[in-house]
This record gives C-alpha cells, structure tokens and sequence, in this order.
C-alpha cells in the first residue's frame, strides 16, 4: 500500500491542474476517471472485476482519504490505516467502533478486492513503468527518430537508452508484459478514443509519433498547456492525414521547386547561384506556413533568409516575376496588419552565429517582441566544408532555441507530408501562444557549397552517398503514383507546364533592359515616392518651433505630471534646473532633446529610443521615465503626457546586446519610415559588437537593398582622460564608409544643393557642438522627404558643460540644422587680420575657445565648427576660406592623428580651396589605442595639441 499511497501523491497535481483540464474535455468520459489518472489497472483476462463499478468505488473512497481522512466513513478510515500500517487484508477492517451493516459490506467487498490482487505493488509499478516509457518517447524519442535522408547522421546522444519494444527491461517490465492491457495517463494522448491499450500498441504508436520522421523536442518547455497542446498535434492516432487534393498542390508545389533549379542549371550551368538541390521540400515547406498564417488572421509576412536557395523563394514563394530574376544574370543592366516575421537559417549558421541567441533572448522583452517568429533551419548537416562535429558542441544546430522554450520540430525532408505537417503545426503554434518555433528541415546538399565547388575534396563518403540519393520529387511521385492520386501522364503535364513557364519567362527577359528596381523601393512606404521611385519634394521646411511650444515641452519636461507620484531628491534637483532653464529662454543637450521629440510626437510622430539604459541614459541625463520610490515597479513617463491626440513615445531599456538590437531596430525603422526610430550605444565603442549589421545594412541599406532608412544612430564619444575604452566612437569607420568624392566639387550653384546633397549620400554624420543644432538635426530626420540613416557622435561631458548651451532663439520658427557654424566673434569682425583659421568638429571647440581667450588671440585666430562632416559642407567652408584671406588653414582635433575626422576632411578642403593651400594638422600624434589610459598623459596630449593649434609659427618650417 505504501506504493500505492506514493503514486496517487504524485499525480494528484496532475487532476487538479486546470491546464490538463482543457484538453481532457475533449477525451471519453471513461478516460478521465481517477482510476486512469492513477495508472491502476492489470491484464484485462486476469482482472475482469474492472469493468465492473466496485474497484472504481474503492478507489474514489482511497482516494478522498487520501485528500482528508475526515471526508470519508470512518470504517474506511480504519481501514486504510490499518492497511498502510502493514495489518493483514482480513483484519484491516477491524475496529473497536461500530459498523453500519452497509458499511460492514463494502469493507469486506473491499477486503475481497485486495486478496484477489496479491500483486497490488507490482501492478503500480508497472504502470509506473508504462509511464515512465511514455515519458521516455516524448523526451528523447527523437534520439531514434530517422530524420537524416541519407542514414548517415552523426549526432550523438550519451544517455540511457530510448525504449523500444526489445528493451522494456530497462523499465522493470518484460516481454511477458507485452499483452497486458494498461491504462494510459492524461499526459499522451496515443488512445485516442481508447483509455487502456496493450504494452505492444501503446510502443507502436509512440513510435509512430516520435520514431518516424519527425523529431519532436519540446517536454523542455515549463508549460503543462502548451506541452499538451503539442502532444495532441503529434501522439493523436491518424491526425497526419493528407487528401488527394492536398497531396497534389504538394505534388505540383515540389515540381517547381525541382524543376526551377534544374533549369537555371540548364541556362546558367557556370554561375554561383546557392541552389536549393536536396532542400527542394523548403519550398512547399514556406508555402505551408504562409497559407496556414493567412487563414489564421495574417495579413503580411517579413521574411528574412540566407544565400541558399533564395532565387526559388523569391520565384515560387514571393513570385517576383521569373524574367525579373534571369535578367539579372545578365551584365547589361542599369539600376533603374498582423505581421509574422520568418526567418530561414543555415544549420552552420544557426549553431554557430551568436546573433541567433541575441534575437531568441529578445523574442519574449515586451518592447522587442514579435509575437512569435517561424524559424526554418535548412540543415544540410554542413557547412561550407566543416562537418557538424567540428561546428558545434550540441547534438542538433538547433540546441539555442531551447533557451527560450521554443518547440523544435525535427523533420526528415525526403518526406514532404512530414514537412507540411509540421509547418501546419509550426504555424498553428505560433498563431495560438504567440512564440518561437524551430523547424528542423534535415535534408543535405547535392552540391557544394555553390555550383563551382567539389565537395568530394573534404566529405567523400557523404557525397557518395548524396550521388545514389533519389531526388525527393522522384521520390514523391513515385507514392502518389503508387497510391492512385496522380497517375504519370498527370505527373508529366504538371512537369512540362512548368517548363513552359520558364522557358517563356526566360524569352522575355532577353527585352528586359532595367531591372525595376522602384518596384520593390516604394512597395512598403505608400506616399513617399512619385511613380518613378523619386521623392515628391526636395525641399525640407524649417525646424524651428514656436515659443509657446517649446515653453510647454520644457515645462512637463521639469515636472511629473502624474498625482502622489514620489520621485527621487537628486531628481527633484534635476528637474527643477530644467525649469529654470525654462524661465531663461534656454536648453542643454536633455531639454533640446526632448523639445525635439516632444515637438514630433506632437505631429503624429511616433518615436522610439532604445539602446542599454537609455530611459535614464548612461550619464544621468535624460530621465525620461520617472520611477516612485515608495511602489515597486510604478513608472511615469512625462513624454506621453504632452498633448491630448499625440503620437506614443516608446523608450525601452535594452538587453545587454546590440548585434541584436541594432538590427531589430533597423528592422523596425524599414517598417516605419513615418516614425523615428533611435538607437543609442551606451558609449560609442558598444557599436563594436554590432558592426555587421552597420557595414552589411545600414551603410550599403539603399545601393545593396534597395531599401531607404530613417534610423538614428547615438554614439557618445568624446576624449574625456577615462582610459582607451569607452573613448571613441570611431568616427573614422563611418566616414571611410561616405560615398562622396573627395576630388570632386559638386556644383556649389545647384538649386537645393544641401537637400540633393543629402539625397545623393548613403548616410548623414554629425557631430554636434550645440543642444540647438542637436534639436534640428533631430526634427530634419523625420522632416525630410526621404530617408538616409543618421549617424551622431554626441557628447559626454558636454551635457553638464556650462557653455554647451542654446538659446530658444536658436529654435524659433524660420532656423534651420547648421551644416557649419561659423566664427561670430571679433575675429569676424575684422576676418583680414586673422592668421590661422582653426577648423574642428564636437567638444575640442570648448577647449579651444578657452585656451584661445587665455592667450589673448581671438582678434587672430578664427575657429570654425563643421556639425555636418557627411555629405561635406562644400560651399559654407569655400565661404569661410575665403572670408580670410590671409589665413592659414589647419584642422584640429583631439583624436590621433590617424584616428578620428582628419583623413577624411583634409582632401575634401583642398578640394573645396583648389589646392591653394595646405591644411594643417593640430592634434594627438597616430596611436593604436583610442586613448590613453594615463590622465596625466592625456592631459600633456590635450595641452599639446593647444600649444600646436596656437602657435602661429608651428607650421612655418614645413611651408
């Protein structure tokens, strides 16, 4: 009995959970009985009292015992004391008080019971084996499961073997067991309609739920209702049932699959195309899930995906016209609602790219999810030559999604019923609890790693195997041949419609001349482009706003506008600084900020910030949400609270990430070009670590994607003696990656030069050395009539600096962003008498002016700031140059010499001077670190390149 009494204990969670009793609704009443929930039961021959309703009384009265003891007779009571006190079934019954007469029948009933089961332990642990066994096929029946095509699989599993019909023995049970009728657990539902099943059919269907060719991995997941809801999917006996027509759109989807790449082999046999042979099933396989999202309620589908087999998706799953995709082999050419993402990887890739922890880890924050994303793994079981044992340390490349709980569903995908059904499940998944999902599609590459390669150098046998392997198309047919659902002559009409279609497509692009590329550059942002793919205006209004507007921007800006809300003292200091700013006309960097985003929001600009600590901001400066310091998690954000009918402002703190980030956010800002969407790096050097997503997309997003883009991107730099970290922002890197002409003066006379110039570029940069122009250049972002990545070094210690101030005035209707900000002090006054013209960019401004008032020469040496370094102010420096005509002309900077903005102006100058004279250089001599980690050095570094900026003579001895 103490066997007994352990495993109802055990399971009583399972009956009362309220997630198991969804999905037990739907089984037979007999199904649901305690007696089933228990696992109690025995060989049916043996046993035939259970069908009566005694055994099932005894139970219910053990059972409510066991709950409380009170809740039941006390004859029972005594009984099942005695009985788990060891007392001999004939005397348990016995007791010193009086029995009812009908309570004397059922104990002896009772009694009677447990002397014809002598066995009652060993029939618990049997069904606790059973258990266990079932338990053991929803772990690891994928260990078995025959998922690779070619039979060679590597994985390797280290754990307790994976029950089959031969080895029951590892549970405790025998072959004699076999035959035994056992009741089966609320936790599978391979009954079906039945409650109890033979040892033998419950391993049958197990295995053809977890053994065949598909692998399911989900029994990770801490969720008893989305467990369940996947054991339905796979365990419930004949629930992958394909009809006739179903099996002919698969027929029909795996001929153009096939058939597209054999014939771009046919007419390109020489190129590099990455194509999809021994993956062909991807097609039908994103079919599926795109046609299953659709009748779920999706209206639109992003989809992202590598090189391999990508021309078939876009002729067969995006259906960009055929002739569109064979021009493009040609070198004649000119460049002319709900939402579901998916995501197609590599097995390499997957495993391999630490970006795909950085999204899965996003999936669930609530300011970066997407709802659930479909990720279809193309494993080839290789990458470009390594094989999977040298490429990770996992079983499955697909081991990181467990990290977030999303079920992974293993699929064998020379089987393309297998494949539909578990993208039918995939998307039914993700349209139910709104999560990740991973299909697993184990399939191989027929050829290398493109159609020039040789794979034989490095995987011999593999490709020994892959020659004998029949296509899956010809696999297919062959079984629906077989079946009668299509007969050859069918089979062969659908093959050569096909070719038809392509041989006709591929004669009309023999007249393609432009690829169209305004096609695909308007599609998804309706009103910003004429017919032709150009911008409807090429003028930008003025940034400036009124007084009244700004006045009440900063007045929420200094306040909480929520009641009883408790804020912090140093706080309460910072806001109060911000009203009096208010009262002065005046604005630092975190008020002209905030003017600018509250100024947009008014307009139905919706903003987002995001980046590490940004709500607050690294430097203690922004304070954009507001946190009670008497209720946990109460929060205020005083942006939301600025006008009645305004756009949502969203600020999020980030995941410790920005690989993943950056991208999400680039994502976000393709999608929304009516929204202005910032990321900002907790110092400019954080941009390290997402450098891929900057040099593959944002730099080259229009030239290489066709794709304009609107993100903000804000890098603290600044040389402030803190060390080599945390220093830089790199300037260098973006403005290497600019692409003007240094050699080349634009026509300086061209009507809206500033607008066309910003129109030609690939990206704007900027440095800012007033709150003012940091404001404007904000509001021009979103103003503009197109889009084009904005890139801004912004300070650091210029947030607090007493200088680094503006003036309302500066931000009043009819002002504008300052591409450049010329000298307006005495030296402008009388620009003959200057010797040195300084040219710098960003906070060594501030340094300069100081040290040029401490040595009395600002009648001598004008200083001009360049705020726009990309596309590069041509005509206000040639202005400037030629307003002191007896200067010397030299840039300064306190980055190294080999660093920083130098290299990238200088030949831009001269080119704006004709060469007319040179361009000095004041500033740190070449260094490989960003900085030194030394403060009195960077002190002595500082004051050297002052020494160099000032000394007229310094220069004379080069001339």
């Amino acid at each position: 009995m103490f066997h007994l009494r352990t495993c109802a204990a055990k399971l009583r969670p399972l009956t009362a959970s309220q997630t198991v009793k969804t999905f037990s609704q739907n089984r037979p009443a007999a199904a649901r009985t305690f007696q089933q929930i228990r696992c109690y039961s025995a060989p049916v021959a043996a046993e035939p009292f259970l069908s009566g309703t005694s055994s099932n009384y005894v139970e219910e009265m053990y059972c409510a015992w066991l709950e409380n003891p009170k809740s039941v007779h006390k004859s029972w009571d005594i009984f099942f004391r005695n009985t788990n006190a060891g007392a001999p079934p004939g005397t348990a019954y016995q007791s010193p008080l009086p029995l009812s007469r009908g309570s004397l029948a059922a104990v002896a009933h009772a009694q009677s019971l447990v002397e014809a089961q002598p066995n009652v332990d060993k029939l618990v642990e049997d069904h606790l084996a059973v258990q266990s066994l079932i338990r053991a096929y929803q772990v690891r029946g994928h260990h078995i499961a025959k998922l690779d095509p070619l039979g060679i699989s590597c994985v390797n599993f280290d754990d307790a073997p994976v029950t089959v019909s031969s080895n029951v023995g590892f549970y405790g049970l025998d072959e004699s067991d076999l035959d035994k009728v056992f009741h089966l657990p609320t936790t599978t539902f391979i009954g079906g309609q039945e409650s109890a099943l033979p040892l033998r059919e419950i391993i049958r269907r197990l295995e053809m739920a977890y053994c065949q060719h598909i692998g399911v991995e989900f029994m990770f997941i801490n969720d008893l209702e989305q467990c369940q809801w996947i054991r339905q999917k796979f365990e419930t006996p004949g629930i992958m049932q394909f009809t006739n027509e179903e099996k002919r759109t698969l027929l029909a989807r795996l001929v153009r699959s096939t058939r597209f790449e054999e014939f771009l082999q046919r007419k390109w046999s020489s190129e590099k195309r990455f194509g999809l042979e021994g993956c062909e099933v991807l097609i039908p396989a994103l079919k599926t899930i795109i046609d299953k999202s659709s009748e779920n309620g999706v209206d639109y589908v992003i989809m992202g995906m590598p090189h391999r087999g990508r021309l078939n998706v876009l002729a067969n799953v995006i259906r960009k016209e055929l002739e569109q995709i064979f021009c493009q082999f040609d070198s004649k050419l000119e460049a002319a609602d709900e939402v579901m993402s998916i995501l197609l990887h590599g097995d390499a890739a997957f495993a391999g790219q630490g970006i795909v922890y950085e999204t899965f880890h996003l999936s669930d924050l609530p300011s970066y999810t997407t709802h659930g994303t479909v990720h279809v793994v193309v494993n080839n079981q290789i990458g470009f030559t390594t094989d999977p044992r040298m490429a990770r340390s996992s079983p499955y490349p697909t081991d990181v999604a467990r990290v977030v709980n999303a079920p992974i569903f293993h699929v064998n995908s020379d089987d393309p019923e297998a494949v539909m059904y578990v993208c039918k499940v995939a998307a039914e998944w993700r349209s139910t609890f709104h999560k990740d999902v991973v299909v697993d599609l184990v399939c191989y590459r027929r050829n290398g790693h493109n159609e020039m390669d040789e794979p034989m150098f490095t995987q011999p046998l593999m490709y020994k195997q892959i020659r004998k392997q029949k296509p899956v198309l010809q696999k297919y047919a062959e079984l629906l041949v077989s079946q009668g659902v299509v007969n050859q002559p069918e089979y062969e009409e659908e093959i050569s419609k096909y070719d038809k279609i392509c041989e006709e497509a591929f004669a009309r692009s023999k007249d393609e001349k432009i690829l169209h590329i305004k096609h695909w550059l308007d599609s998804p942002w309706p009103g910003f482009f004429t017919l032709d793919g150009q911008p409807r205006s090429m003028s930008c209004p003025s940034t400036g706003l009124t007084e009244d507007i700004l006045t009440h921007i900063g007045n929420v800006a200094s306040s909480v506008p929520v009641e009883n809300f408790t804020i912090h003292g140093g706080l309460s200091r910072i806001l109060k600084t911000r009203g009096e700013m208010v009262k002065n006309r005046t604005v630092d960097w975190a008020l002209a900020e905030y003017m600018a985003f509250g100024s947009l929001l008014k307009e139905g600009i919706h903003i987002r910030l995001s980046g590490q600590d940004v709500e607050r901001g690294t430097f203690s400066h922004r304070h954009h949400v507001l946190h009670d310091q008497n209720v946990d998690k109460r929060t205020c954000i005083p942006m939301n609270h600025l006008w009645p009918n305004q756009a949502p402002y969203t600020v999020c703190n980030s995941s410790l990430s920005e690989y993943g980030v950056l991208g999400f956010e680039l994502g976000f800002a393709m999608a929304s070009p009516n929204a202005l969407v910032l990321w900002e790096a907790q110092f400019g050097d954080f941009h390290n670590t997402a450098q891929c997503i900057i040099d593959q997309f944002i730099c080259p997003g229009q030239a290489k994607w066709v794709r304009q883009n609107g993100i903000v991107l804000l890098l603290p730099h600044g040389m402030e003696g803190m060390g080599p970290e945390h220093s830089s922002a790199r300037p260098e890197r973006f403005l290497q990656m600019c692409n003007d002409d240094p050699d080349v003066l634009p026509d300086l006379k061209e009507a809206n030069f500033d607008i066309n110039q910003l129109y030609d570029c690939n990206w704007v940069v900027v440095n800012c050395s007033t709150p003012g122009n940091f404001f404007h250049v904000l509001r021009r972002q979103i103003l503009l009539p197109f889009r084009k990545p904005l890139i801004i070094f912004t300070p650091k210690s210029l947030l607090r600096h007493p200088e680094a101030r503006s003036s309302f005035d500066e931000m009043l209707p009819g002002t504008h962003f300052q591409r450049v900000i010329p000298e307006d002090g005495p030296a402008a006054q009388n620009p003959e008498n200057v010797k040195r013209l300084l040219f710098c960019t960003g906070k060594v401004y501030y340094d300069l002016t100081r040290e040029r008032k401490a040595r009395d020469m600002v009648g001598q040496v004008a200083i001009t700031r360049i705020e726009q370094l990309s596309p590069f102010p041509f005509d206000l420096l040639l202005k400037e140059v030629q307003k002191y005509p007896n200067a010397e002309l030299a840039w300064c900077q306190e980055e190294h010499k080999n660093q920083g903005y130098y290299d990238y102006v200088k030949p831009r100058l001269r080119t704006t001077i004709s060469r007319a004279k040179p361009v000095w250089y004041a500033g740190r001599d070449p260094a490989a670190a960003p900085a030194t980690g030394n403060k009195k050095t960077h002190l002595t570094e500082l004051q050297r390149l002052l020494d160099t900026a000032f000394d007229l003579d310094v220069f004379k001895n080069f001339s």
